[in-house]
């Protein structure tokens, strides 16, 4: 049976609300929307001084602002010798989208996917890709914000566990610059729908809209075949993957703290959903 608007939705308990007013009301000052946006976008911080250069207000102001910041969890502040150096705290990087998504997800229509780069060309896996996907695998297990796993899963294990009609490849002038891949969640008949997806882009092809290309893909051969849920669950650190799932509709359910271990050190992930505008009855 179809799941109606209104039985879907859940009102936010009284903490939850007080919480995102809070954030959103320190955010109500543009000028400190300005100063977190110069923040987030540098990857070591800035200092002090620099903020204020870069606003173009006073040391005293930018200091107000930054303390405002500080109380509510957006940014980090440190001494590095003498000088005081703001950081975004990652939490934010997933918090602020959580809450924008619960406050407004439900009521706001479903994004459709982008469109993908012309010169991207996405098509089913075939068994001679088998050793560029694999190399792909690798290559994202090496940034060390891909994946939880430190070893390529054998070929014959991935076989077994990706969905046969729910592997692709992306090609750029002829070559195989990333895969994507969806496993089903569950052998419970009552899960069928549901999947979980993975999206590699290769050394050499990120920036290229190879992930988009690839992500359209599985979102539309997903709606078309039954799948009425693709879930993922991405480090809070891959900003670029984050932004590129809630392009193609994937909403923030919540943020799992210290969810495993990865090289020795607690992981905290970010889990999103997608689920399809018209559910089969």
């Amino acid at each position: 049976m179809t799941t109606t608007h209104e039985e879907q939705r859940r009102l936010l308990d009284p903490g939850e609300a007080e919480t995102y007013a809070h954030w959103f009301g320190c955010l109500a000052e543009p000028t400190r929307v300005r100063l977190l946006h110069a923040v987030a976008t540098s990857p070591d911080g800035l200092t002090v001084g620099e903020l204020t250069s870069l606003l173009g207000i006073g040391q005293s102001t930018c200091s107000h602002h930054v303390q405002w910041l500080t109380k509510v969890g957006f940014v980090l502040v440190q001494k590095r010798g003498t000088a005081t150096v703001v950081t975004v705290n990652e939490a934010c990087c997933t918090g602020l989208p959580q809450a924008a998504d619960a406050v407004m997800g439900m009521l706001s229509a479903q994004p459709c996917c982008p469109e993908a780069p012309a010169d991207v060309v996405v098509r089913a896996l075939r068994k001679e890709d088998w050793p560029t996907v694999l190399r792909i695998y690798g290559e994202g297990i090496a940034t060390g914000n891909a994946t939880f796993e430190t070893e390529v899963p054998a070929q014959d294990y991935l076989e077994q566990h990706w969905l046969r009609d729910h592997r692709w490849v992306a090609e750029v002038d002829g070559q195989v610059a990333g895969w994507a891949a969806a496993t089903a969640v569950s052998t419970r008949d009552c899960y069928a729908g549901v999947a979980e997806t993975s999206v590699y882009v290769g050394d050499g092809f990120r920036g290229r809209g190879v992930g988009k290309a690839l992500l359209r893909q599985q979102v539309c051969a997903a709606d078309d075949t039954g799948l009425w849920t693709l879930q993922t669950s991405i480090f809070p650190e891959n900003k670029a993957s984050l932004a590129l799932h809630r392009q193609s509709g994937f909403r923030t359910i919540g943020v799992r703290e210290r969810i495993a271990q990865h090289h020795g050190r607690w992981r905290d992930t970010v889990f999103l959903e997608r689920r399809t505008a018209t559910p089969a009855e």
